[in-house]
């Protein structure tokens, strides 16, 4: 089969809300690399996506009979065997999650309509990012994984700085292009994955497992925790531990960020800081959008969720387990509420509308710095969102 997509799971979607906004389910980074990279390396086949409409420009679908994949699901060598050993009209399962099926026809393919098929049970291990807080949850266990894809049967290029320092150098794969000064790199406690044409500045400290995606930077004086991803052209500085930043995001300065996930074009300003635990010690209740109320993480660690395109001024401050929607732009003193929908404008003192006339001036000059476009397919997209979410900002129905 030469036709892979991944679908969304309409039960998990909704669960992965504010990062499903703005992508399909399969374009989450966990690890070190999306999802839908980790099929294309096992496949050999750039997949199409099964998305929500207003996304499907930007993520198209490919046409054909394929191989139809859940987009939450992380490929493993025994899952793969088992997926390409699906006959037409054939679903794979694990317990009642629907992992794949080999279909004739895509195009007319729901995932909730599939109980008809015929049914083989997967038994193996496998992973499913079901919730938006498995997504730093499970990040160390899919850096080992994606580091041993990358880096299999390749030679890491040498650290010449004779001021860094490695540990467990055997573990530390360094791409082309990267520039190390007088940092101290420890794979002791799991692989660290140095991108290309990165950036590790003077006196940083960063513990395995931790990737650095291609064109980010770590600033000086840094302090790079396990269990990290630092996606594509990021700045980070400060406290990072347990945490998943997608890309195109910064938290260049001072300030923790722990058990938390960064969505792409964010910001965090100086000096901010995110709780990770309670005072208390209890278990963590964070934003679910599908119940429209708070669920318990079962997690005694959890942080910042912050969708796209989400920005806080100074010295914000974020409670345990704090879920930030897209488009929103949070400043001022004092603890903000623990949600704060999308184009939310303001923070303890209160909010306002962030109108998407305004929040496209501050995308087109962000994006701008990145060499890239605020187009009309990104346009519709956060409009549509903007749409969407529009019930949630409370304040607007009060005014």
């Amino acid at each position: 089969m030469d036709n892979l997509i991944l679908f969304d799971d309409p039960a998990i979607r909704g669960a992965l809300l504010p990062f499903t906004f703005t992508r399909p389910v399969a374009d989450i980074r966990v690890g070190i690399l999306k999802i839908s990279e980790k099929w294309e390396r096992y496949s050999g086949v750039k997949p199409g996506y099964l998305t929500q409409e207003y996304l499907s420009v930007k993520f198209p679908k490919n046409e054909g009979p394929a191989l139809m994949i859940n987009g939450a699901l992380c490929p493993n060598s025994k899952l793969w065997k088992s997926i390409q050993a699906l006959n037409p009209g054939e679903a794979l399962y694990f317990q009642n999650i629907l992992l794949a099926v080999h279909a004739d026809q895509p195009s007319g393919f729901q995932p909730e309509k599939t109980k008809s098929l015929s049914q083989i049970e997967f038994k193996d291990e496998l992973l499913v990012i079901q919730k938006s807080w498995h997504i730093f949850q499970f990040n160390g266990e899919q850096i080992r994984a994606d580091y041993k894809l990358l880096t299999e049967g390749r030679t890491s290029q040498k650290c010449t700085d004779p001021h860094t320092v490695l540990y467990n150098e055997a573990d530390i794969f360094i791409e082309e292009g990267a520039k190390i000064k007088a940092a101290v790199l420890n794979a002791e406690g799991g692989p660290i994955y140095i991108g290309k044409n990165t950036e590790i500045q003077e006196g940083s400290l960063i513990r395995g497992p931790f990737a650095l995606c291609e064109g980010s930077t770590v600033n000086m004086g840094a302090k790079m925790r396990g269990d990290t991803t630092i996606g594509p052209y990021c700045k980070v500085g400060g406290e990072v531990s347990n945490s998943v930043i997608f890309g195109y995001s910064n938290k260049g300065h001072e300030g923790f960020l722990g058990n938390a996930v960064l969505g792409e074009w964010c910001n965090m300003g100086a000096d901010s800081n995110n709780s990770n635990l309670k005072n208390n010690y209890a278990q963590v209740k964070i934003w679910d959008y599908t119940k429209g109320g708070f669920t318990n993480t079962g997690l005694q660690f959890c942080g910042l969720m912050m969708g796209d395109h989400s920005k806080c001024g100074i010295n914000t401050m974020f409670n345990t387990g704090t879920v930030v929607g897209v488009g929103a732009n949070i400043f001022g003193d004092g603890f903000p509420r623990n949600f704060i929908p999308s184009f939310a404008w303001g923070g303890a003192a209160g909010f306002s509308t962030f109108q998407v006339r305004k929040f496209e001036e501050t995308a087109i000059a962000v994006m701008k710095r990145r060499g890239m476009d605020y187009d009309e397919v990104e346009k519709e997209i956060i409009q549509k969102v903007f749409e969407l979410t529009r019930h949630y900002r409370i304040w607007d129905k009060e005014a």
